[in-house]
Protein backbone atom coordinates (compact mmCIF):
# COMPACT_ATOMS: atom_id res chain seq x y z
CA UNK A 1 0.00 0.00 0.00
CA UNK A 2 2.78 2.42 0.69
CA UNK A 3 5.32 1.73 -1.48
CA UNK A 4 6.83 4.38 -2.86
CA UNK A 5 7.99 4.82 -6.49
CA UNK A 6 10.81 7.53 -6.25
CA UNK A 7 11.91 8.73 -2.47
CA UNK A 8 10.30 12.22 -1.97
CA UNK A 9 12.52 14.71 -0.21
CA UNK A 10 13.73 14.11 3.41
CA UNK A 11 14.63 15.75 6.35
CA UNK A 12 16.66 14.29 9.20
CA UNK A 13 15.87 15.35 12.91
CA UNK A 14 16.94 14.06 16.03
CA UNK A 15 14.57 11.21 17.41
CA UNK A 16 13.33 11.89 21.11
CA UNK A 17 15.14 9.23 22.79
CA UNK A 18 18.56 9.71 22.90
CA UNK A 19 19.57 6.30 22.64
CA UNK A 20 17.87 5.60 19.36
CA UNK A 21 19.23 6.20 16.09
CA UNK A 22 18.74 9.29 13.74
CA UNK A 23 15.08 9.01 11.96
CA UNK A 24 14.33 9.91 8.65
CA UNK A 25 11.11 11.96 8.52
CA UNK A 26 9.52 11.62 5.34
CA UNK A 27 5.86 13.37 3.96
CA UNK A 28 4.02 10.95 2.18
CA UNK A 29 0.57 11.72 0.01
CA UNK A 30 -1.31 9.50 -2.07
CA UNK A 31 -4.25 9.25 -3.92
CA UNK A 32 -6.77 6.17 -5.23
CA UNK A 33 -10.12 6.52 -6.04
CA UNK A 34 -13.22 5.91 -4.13
CA UNK A 35 -16.24 3.90 -5.92
CA UNK A 36 -19.24 6.16 -5.12
CA UNK A 37 -21.61 3.48 -3.79
CA UNK A 38 -19.32 3.22 -0.79
CA UNK A 39 -18.86 6.46 0.40
CA UNK A 40 -21.20 6.14 2.97
CA UNK A 41 -19.76 2.68 4.34
CA UNK A 42 -15.73 4.19 3.40
CA UNK A 43 -16.93 7.22 6.26
CA UNK A 44 -18.39 4.20 8.50
CA UNK A 45 -15.22 2.10 8.70
CA UNK A 46 -13.13 4.60 9.26
CA UNK A 47 -14.94 6.34 11.85
CA UNK A 48 -14.37 3.65 13.76
CA UNK A 49 -10.46 1.87 12.35
CA UNK A 50 -9.97 -1.29 14.36
CA UNK A 51 -7.21 -1.19 17.27
CA UNK A 52 -5.24 -3.23 15.48
CA UNK A 53 -4.97 -1.58 12.47
CA UNK A 54 -4.40 1.68 14.52
CA UNK A 55 -1.81 0.17 16.53
CA UNK A 56 0.52 -1.37 13.62
CA UNK A 57 0.30 2.19 11.84
CA UNK A 58 1.84 3.67 15.32
CA UNK A 59 4.24 0.83 15.32
CA UNK A 60 5.58 0.78 11.70
CA UNK A 61 6.26 4.52 12.43
CA UNK A 62 3.52 6.43 10.64
CA UNK A 63 2.20 9.58 12.24
CA UNK A 64 0.01 12.70 11.14
CA UNK A 65 -2.14 10.02 9.01
CA UNK A 66 -5.19 11.82 7.19
CA UNK A 67 -7.19 10.50 4.37
CA UNK A 68 -9.74 13.62 2.17
CA UNK A 69 -12.08 13.22 0.07
CA UNK A 70 -13.19 14.82 -3.39
CA UNK A 71 -16.58 14.42 -3.87
CA UNK A 72 -16.20 15.96 -7.49
CA UNK A 73 -14.08 13.11 -8.64
CA UNK A 74 -14.19 10.74 -6.03
CA UNK A 75 -10.49 10.89 -4.89
CA UNK A 76 -9.47 9.81 -1.53
CA UNK A 77 -6.17 11.82 -1.26
CA UNK A 78 -4.05 10.64 2.29
CA UNK A 79 -1.15 12.14 3.64
CA UNK A 80 1.39 10.96 6.49
CA UNK A 81 5.01 11.05 7.96
CA UNK A 82 7.08 8.06 7.83
CA UNK A 83 8.96 8.93 11.00
CA UNK A 84 11.43 5.56 11.11
CA UNK A 85 14.48 4.91 10.03
CA UNK A 86 13.71 1.42 7.48
CA UNK A 87 10.85 2.27 5.32
CA UNK A 88 10.73 -0.98 3.69
CA UNK A 89 10.77 -3.20 6.53
CA UNK A 90 8.24 -1.48 8.29
CA UNK A 91 5.68 -1.43 5.05
CA UNK A 92 6.35 -5.78 5.35
CA UNK A 93 5.76 -5.77 8.86
CA UNK A 94 2.70 -4.02 8.05
CA UNK A 95 2.02 -6.19 5.46
CA UNK A 96 2.75 -9.23 7.89
CA UNK A 97 -0.28 -8.50 10.10
CA UNK A 98 -3.56 -10.27 9.77
CA UNK A 99 -6.10 -7.85 10.76
CA UNK A 100 -3.94 -5.25 8.43
CA UNK A 101 -4.27 -7.08 5.18
CA UNK A 102 -8.27 -7.79 6.10
CA UNK A 103 -8.77 -4.13 6.52
CA UNK A 104 -7.18 -3.68 3.31
CA UNK A 105 -9.05 -6.22 2.01
CA UNK A 106 -12.20 -4.80 2.96
CA UNK A 107 -11.37 -0.81 1.78
CA UNK A 108 -9.72 -2.01 -1.35
CA UNK A 109 -13.25 -3.74 -2.47
CA UNK A 110 -14.31 0.03 -1.72
CA UNK A 111 -11.86 1.73 -3.91
CA UNK A 112 -10.19 2.01 -7.36
CA UNK A 113 -6.42 2.20 -7.71
CA UNK A 114 -5.47 4.45 -10.22
CA UNK A 115 -1.65 2.38 -10.74
CA UNK A 116 -1.72 0.52 -13.73
CA UNK A 117 -1.32 -3.08 -13.22
CA UNK A 118 -2.11 -2.57 -9.20
CA UNK A 119 -3.92 -5.77 -7.90
CA UNK A 120 -4.95 -5.06 -4.23
CA UNK A 121 -3.16 -3.36 -1.01
CA UNK A 122 -1.56 -6.23 0.05
CA UNK A 123 0.88 -6.66 -2.85
CA UNK A 124 2.23 -3.75 -2.83
CA UNK A 125 3.75 -3.82 -6.27
CA UNK A 126 2.91 -2.34 -8.15
CA UNK A 127 1.18 -0.06 -5.18
CA UNK A 128 -2.75 -0.02 -4.83
CA UNK A 129 -2.54 3.70 -3.46
CA UNK A 130 -0.62 6.22 -6.64
CA UNK A 131 2.19 8.02 -4.42
CA UNK A 132 2.43 11.81 -5.47
CA UNK A 133 5.79 13.85 -6.11
CA UNK A 134 6.07 16.41 -3.34
CA UNK A 135 6.61 19.57 -5.49
CA UNK A 136 6.37 22.56 -2.58
CA UNK A 137 6.77 22.33 1.33
CA UNK A 138 6.96 25.24 3.89
CA UNK A 139 8.28 23.83 7.09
Amino acid sequence: MWKPHAPPPQRITKSPDPESQQRNVRRIAQIVKLKPEFLDKYKEVHAAVWPEVLQQIKVCNIEDYSIYHDPATGILFATFKYVGIDFEGDMERMRENVKVREWWAMTDGFQESVVPGAKNSESGSPPWWKELEEVFYLE
